[in-house]
């Protein structure tokens, strides 16, 4: 496998398949990530954090769930795709992506309750474009929406740059090992 970034290609999914491969390579970084998180949110006077359950090499928030109210996603695909939001504890069945995700009928959250949204990706640039998995929720979530947004990576797939359509809506901050900086 290719361990170098296809700098010069503007395929999302040639991008797509070289960060999975090397976030398969990179160690679990979760609890530093973690850390600095904690920080930044108590500083910022964050309080209600849509947050996400992790899929499989993904960076794991978890751990923020007993100093912060987070809420969990779940993905609905009829008619459109889009994002509910739902208590973080209701989160207990495993979704077609492989993460946990609230069951269906589970009450939702008024997203006007919150302060922060972190959001997962494959990989984020400096600029906080976000390298998602292609489905757009995050993008049609966030639209017209003013809220903190921190994409949550781990270094190694923090890049120059990345990809961009005019939908792509940046992270506004980027939390990975050695920190919480503004993109």
């Amino acid at each position: 496998m290719n361990l170098s970034p296809p700098l010069t290609s503007d395929s999302k999914a040639e991008w797509r398949k070289w960060a999975r491969g090397r976030r398969a390579t990179l160690p679990d970084v979760s609890a530093q990530i973690v850390e600095q998180l904690r920080t930044f949110l108590e500083a910022e006077g964050a309080s209600v954090v849509l947050a996400y359950r992790a899929l499989p090499g993904e960076v794991d928030v978890s751990a923020l769930s007993g100093q912060f109210t987070l809420l969990a996603p779940r993905a609905h695909f009829r008619p459109a795709a889009h994002l509910t939001l739902h208590a973080w504890e209701s989160a207990t069945e495993l979704s077609r992506f492989g993460a946990l995700e609230p069951p269906l009928g589970t009450p939702e959250v008024n997203r006007a309750r919150i302060d922060t949204v972190l959001l997962p990706g494959l990989a984020f640039d400096r600029s906080g474009v976000r390298l998602g998995y292609g489905g757009g929720f995050y993008d049609r979530l966030l639209s017209g929406w003013a809220v903190r947004t921190v994409g949550v990576v781990q270094e190694a797939l923090l890049l120059p740059a990345l990809p961009r359509e005019a939908h792509d809506l940046p992270a506004q901050w980027l939390a990975c090992e050695s920190g919480v900086r503004r993109a």
